[in-house]
């Protein structure tokens, strides 16, 4: 988990506060960021839909916390709103379970379910109201909770703030899971010095001012790795691999150029795109690469899930909903139907597609991307990025996958294609 104090949303670690109506999760959350970021009342039912805090958690750094609507709420609203909150596990890497006092029951064993279900670590916060209350909560431990994932919790004299948070933010040190994320470029470089050439083109579609997040992170990554990185346009790439004397261990390229990249780059230096890196580094890239494959079936009038992790302004010659159709059509040598989902859960998506398209997901935590390719695998439908679909349809799938040797494999295996 990186610990720069800029890390974005996606790069974050995400906790989730649950707990019945009233239990004390948005007092929690409250404290624990220091800013009354969500509203607390003693009328059950205050917290409606979930809202998240960005913040920075010693010793841990840049973490978000989810504060979510009762497990136990009810009413016109209420199961849509426990619906809600359980949604969250999807987007969390840890998740809290706030008790008032010691109760349990059914809400608190549904939610374990839930945590186990979604293989999430989770951890007890007693809000407790009384010395007896917190003499109970050693009681809690059980096989499945461990007495050092029990935290208590009480309200200061003041009625605002609470003590106790130590042991709150210790507890969740203790659940952070430690199995490290693949990096976005580093291994794919030999030695320190290894030079790297990464072409993002500045059209219409690029953001005034800025780069996107999958080039950032890979001129961080880079830069991280001790490489050489040269950073340029499609049409500077011929004479920025001149500049290195063609002697260039990777080149990353955006993928509505890479036909053009490929042209320009011998055969003997590896080429990628940053929808690729991205696959692996949000997803199960050789999952995705089935999905490829699976394009190859499409025919005309069938339909395509085109899916986006963030909502944005459409432009003219938008990726998700003219370029990536057009490509489409063209594999299958007709129209396909494709419609868009974009912001939102794809379960919220009634047909039942031939395939999903996917944005490469940048906006998005590992954890809900991959729920995303559950899902979709769990329904037997197969999923790809941008990317992916990007290169298959200019026939350069098997090249921008060559750094990637399991990948490209399979690939060679479900196409036949050997070179």
């Amino acid at each position: 988990m990186t610990k720069h104090s800029e890390a974005t949303r996606a790069n974050r670690l995400h906790i989730g506060i649950f707990g019945r109506c009233n239990a004390g999760k948005s007092t929690l959350c409250n404290a624990l960021s220091g800013q009354n970021v969500a509203l607390v009342s003693p009328e059950p039912g205050t917290t409606t839909d979930p809202v998240e805090k960005v913040m920075e958690m010693a010793p841990l750094g840049p973490v978000v916390l989810h504060d979510t609507a009762g497990l136990d709420d009810t009413g016109s609203l209420g199961e849509a709103r426990v619906k809600k909150s359980l949604e969250q596990l999807h987007s969390v890497d840890l998740a809290l379970l706030v008790l008032s006092d010691t109760l349990w029951g059914e809400p608190e064993e549904q939610a374990v379910a839930a945590f186990a279900k979604a293989r999430i670590p989770f951890g007890i916060v007693c809000n407790c109201r009384s010395e007896e209350a917190r003499a109970r909560a050693a009681s809690l431990a059980t096989g499945d909770v461990k007495p050092e994932h029990i935290a208590v919790v009480s309200k200061e004299d003041d009625g605002d703030s609470l003590a106790g948070l130590d042991a709150v933010r210790k507890l969740v040190a203790s659940l952070v899971p430690q199995k490290a994320e693949p990096p976005m470029l580093a291994d794919l470089l030999p030695t320190p010095a290894a030079r790297l050439v990464l072409v993002c083109p500045q059209d219409s579609g690029a953001p005034r001012g800025r780069l996107i997040m999958p080039q950032v992170q890979a001129i961080r990554d880079a830069l991280d790795a001790r490489a050489l990185c040269l950073v340029c346009t499609e049409k500077q790439y011929p004479d920025a691999l001149a500049s290195f004397g063609n002697n260039v261990h990777l080149v990353v390229c955006d993928s509505q150029v890479v036909h053009t990249v490929a042209k320009n780059t011998p055969p003997d230096i590896l080429l990628t795109t940053f929808s690729i890196l991205m696959a692996r580094l949000k997803g199960d890239l050789e999952l995705l690469v089935r999905g490829a494959w699976a394009l190859t079936t499409v025919q005309p009038n069938d339909t395509v899930l085109i899916q986006e992790a963030c909502s944005h302004h459409a432009q003219k010659d938008d990726i998700g909903r003219v370029k990536i159709p057009k490509l489409l059509a063209k594999l299958a040598g007709g129209p396909v139907h494709c419609p868009m989902l974009a912001g939102r859960h794809w379960a919220d998506y009634e047909g039942s597609p031939k395939a999903i398209v996917h944005c490469g997901g940048c906006a998005l935590t590992r954890r809900e991307m991959n729920a995303r390719l559950e899902e979709a695998h769990a329904k037997n439908i197969p999923m790809t990025n941008y990317g992916m679909a990007i290169s298959l349809a200019q026939g350069l799938l098997h090249r921008t996958l060559a750094p990637f040797p399991k990948a490209l494999s399979l690939w060679q295996r479900l196409s036949g294609q050997k070179g």
